[in-house]
């Protein structure tokens, strides 16, 4: 992934800072719990695509 298109993608929910996890192909929010799968090198960031995440 682009690092320039990661310095602009932000949460479609909350606008906040999204984190790129390589391994598993996902961009995280913290503030949502919400992981955006990335397929094919493209970013799918609608809410019903994201994948929950378990609170640490």
């Amino acid at each position: 992934m682009d690092a320039r298109l990661l310095d602009i993608l932000v949460c479609p929910l909350c606008k906040g800072p999204l984190e790129l996890d390589k391994k598993a192909q996902e961009l995280t929010c913290r503030a949502d719990r919400l992981a955006y799968p990335i397929r094919d090198g493209i970013p799918i960031m609608w809410a019903d695509q994201a994948r929950k995440i378990e609170p640490a």
